[in-house]
């Protein structure tokens, strides 16, 4: 029995060395073809080829992960969104009040100036009475461009007869 397997072996030795000279048409072959787009000969008893099977869920594998990394993006850019609309609320919030401080020690100093020329009460009522002036120019203002903007939405209607859906 000792005899027979170095036989085997011979024999195996022998055929590794003639395949080495015979080209490869096996698996090998079919490898190479499946790297240059071409399909693998071999199908499954289903009447598909698995290597398809196999590229859709690496295709699907690779849509989830797309998918969950776009997700982890979209919420850090959220986030740094939030971040920075707070930021510059809150800037625009301290900057209103330091303008509002900024017009209260204007007229404050209007009222000092203008007290030596006229009373107090006279620098007082001048002052308050031209910030009254001003407050009223500034709604008539914003109520006119208020109508501007009322006539740009409302002239969609008038173009078309007062017909809807012309």
């Amino acid at each position: 029995m000792h005899g027979m397997n170095d036989g085997n072996r011979a024999s195996d030795a022998r055929t590794a060395d003639t395949a080495s000279d015979i080209p490869a048409q096996s698996s090998t072959a079919s490898n190479e073809g499946a790297d240059c787009g071409a399909l693998p000969e071999t199908e499954t008893s289903a009447g598909f080829d698995e290597s398809i099977v196999h590229e859709l869920s690496t295709l699907i594998d690779d849509g989830r992960t797309y998918a969950q990394a776009e997700i982890a993006f979209q919420k850090i850019r959220a986030k740094l969104a939030g971040k920075s609309i707070g930021i510059a609320l809150a800037c625009v919030i301290v900057g209103l009040i330091l303008l509002n401080i900024a017009f209260l020690a204007l007229a404050v100093g209007l009222v000092i100036a203008l007290a030596p020329l006229v009373t107090i009460w006279g620098a007082i009522g001048i002052v308050v009475g031209v910030l009254l002036l001003l407050v009223a120019w500034l709604g008539y203002t914003a109520m006119k461009q208020g109508g501007i903007l009322s006539s740009l939405f409302a002239a969609d209607d008038g173009q078309n007869g007062g017909k809807a859906g012309s």
